[in-house]
């Protein structure tokens, strides 16, 4: 499913303070993981695809570091995020 306008605030206000609540952490971290998801599933049809699996190692560098952040500001936090993502098992 691509990233519409609608997704976006439907993640941030499930993952967020709100709709419009774009810079949490935990926010982020649902975007991102929905991208990576999409991602993952577009490299499953398309192996060749570099530029793709490019974005897809920057993105998960970029959910690690967030997810580092939050590890150190609040881990209650973290656990939860985590738990509701299914990051970890």
């Amino acid at each position: 499913m691509y990233l519409t306008k609608e997704v976006k605030e439907e993640i941030f206000a499930k993952h967020g303070k709100g709709k419009n609540d774009t810079g949490t952490a935990e926010g982020q971290i649902a975007l991102f993981t929905h991208r990576i998801n999409h991602l993952t599933e577009h490299l499953k049809n398309n192996r060749k695809d570099y530029n793709t699996e490019r974005s897809l190692v920057k993105l998960v560098g970029k959910r690690r570091a967030l997810l580092d952040y939050l590890t150190k500001k609040d881990i209650l936090r973290y656990r939860a995020i985590v738990k509701e993502l299914g990051l970890r098992k």
